[in-house]
């Protein structure tokens, strides 16, 4: 017999490995037009992805299918962005993800010169370290946050925030629910397992005023295969993470999880995730 709950969701799209958005009539993009402009960012839950710019490279590599702009247009708010070199090449750990963070700065302001409700969190992760001229072009760049402390939505519609990582240290600092190696999955169960502590003490850390940052997505170990794939992962994770995050939206209590970084999210589970800021 089918799993109840892939066969629940056969109706939802919860997973993604298609390269083509296809947007609901209607579909409203600027989501955070209805965000209270009083409110802290940390106040809000937020649908980011996992190493957001890892198209290519095989099983292995690949996290996402749609593009940044897709990505953005879905509901994203949150972007991890992994860059090799003085020009800044996005990459995954060897493989390139042939464009650069420049290039994915400019779409992301050029979406927001569109949406001027929505603002936009890019956390930076150097494989070395950065270059201190990219420190310095990022202090001159207009329509950007890069102070240390929490902003309210009404300081940042329109504006990329930076997130801090390690050897980058503009920005916002995050409280992360992941532990070292908490990406490596061996049973899936385990994993769940782990996501359902994370969010729970996201929960806490929202309301001690952090920006909250939890992670969905894993790869296997001790070996990859390709049914532990960061995608085959995410096929069964996905749904899963769905059916959870609708039950506690339905029992309609203020519930703030922070930033909830997925692998191949669907339209319908990124729709969750921002429900529950309504």
């Amino acid at each position: 017999t089918p799993d109840p709950v892939n066969l629940h969701n056969s109706q939802q799209q919860v997973f993604n490995d298609k390269k083509t958005l296809h947007l609901p009539k209607n579909y409203n993009i600027g989501w955070m037009k209805t965000l209270d402009d009083n409110k802290l960012i940390s106040d809000i839950t937020i649908p980011g992805t996992h190493d957001s710019l890892a198209l290519r490279g095989g099983p292995a590599a690949e996290c996402q299918a749609w593009s940044l702009r897709d990505q953005l247009n879905a509901g994203i708010r949150y972007f991890d962005l992994r860059v090799s070199g003085d020009d800044l090449k996005v990459v995954h750990g060897p493989i390139s993800q042939k464009t650069t963070f420049f290039e994915a700065f400019n779409t992301i302001k050029d979406f927001l010169s569109i949406f001027r409700t929505e603002t936009v969190l890019v956390r930076l992760k150097h494989s070395s370290k950065f270059p201190d001229h990219v420190i310095s072009d990022l202090k001159h760049k207009s329509n950007t946050w890069l102070r240390n402390e929490i902003p309210r939505i009404r300081d940042i519609r329109g504006k990329v925030v930076f997130v801090q990582k390690k050897s980058f240290h503009l920005g916002i600092s995050l409280y992360e629910t992941d532990k070292h190696g908490d990406y490596k999955v061996g049973r899936v169960g385990k994993k769940k397992d782990k996501i359902i502590t994370h969010l729970n003490e996201a929960l806490e850390a929202c309301r001690s005023g952090s920006v909250v940052l939890n992670y969905s997505s894993g790869t296997g170990y001790p070996l990859l295969r390709v049914d532990n794939s960061p995608k085959s992962l995410a096929k069964k994770i996905n749904p899963w993470l769905y059916n959870n995050l609708k039950g506690a939206s339905e029992e309609k209590i203020k519930l703030c999880f922070g930033i909830i970084a997925m692998d191949f999210p669907g339209f319908d589970l990124i729709q969750a995730v921002i429900n529950f800021n309504k």
